[in-house]
């Protein structure tokens, strides 16, 4: 993925999503690629979004990126 960081990564599917429609209502494209295994679930799920945006997306997500 050329042109495309990962910001944000977690075990959890509802953590990434959230983090991505937060993102998205601030119009920063954002893309969930899930690296979890299909059978035993363990592994992590990024949120990726354009170089560019990175620094931008990170001041957004970091005071709500901590929900354990």
């Amino acid at each position: 993925m050329e042109g495309w960081t990962c910001i944000f990564s977690s075990a959890h599917l509802h953590e990434t999503e959230m983090m991505r429609a937060i993102l998205e209502e601030s119009q920063i494209d954002a893309i969930v690629v899930n690296k979890q295994d299909s059978v035993y679930l363990f592994g992590e799920i990024e949120l990726y979004v354009r170089f560019e945006d990175a620094f931008i997306a990170n001041q957004i997500i970091k005071p709500t990126g901590n929900l354990e």
